[in-house]
């Protein structure tokens, strides 16, 4: 089992910038990519980045340039730096832990985090 506990987000006005780190206790080898997932109400849950245990990354085109993603391998964590902030931001962001940077199956879910970007 791997639990996933989340931190971070918050409220900033666009342009603004805002940190999420994501920590994984538990089974670690059950998986080896993490990311970061968001979701806004009525919408699917899209992939916002994600970074496997050998360093490849993956962004979704919406915050490439934007958005980065590092990781601690020693501390099983991840980070997503979030920079030049929009409204079309603002979402609840899932830390994920799954294979490959896609995230794929088997997979696991921390706590929903609030990200709120004001115009």
């Amino acid at each position: 089992q791997v639990h996933l506990v989340g931190s971070g987000g918050g409220s900033v006005q666009a342009g603004g910038s805002l940190s999420l780190s994501c920590a994984a206790v538990g089974s670690v080898a059950s998986f080896n990519a993490m990311g970061w997932y968001r979701q806004v109400p009525g919408k699917q849950r899209e992939l916002v980045a994600a970074i496997t245990t050998n360093g490849i990354t993956n962004y979704a085109d919406s915050v490439k340039g934007r958005f980065t993603i590092s990781s601690d391998n020693a501390k099983n964590t991840v980070y997503l730096q979030m920079n030049s902030l929009k409204p079309e931001d603002t979402a609840v962001y899932y830390c994920n832990a799954g294979q490959g940077p896609h995230l794929g199956f088997p997979y696991f879910w921390g706590q929903g985090i609030q990200v709120t970007v004001s115009s």
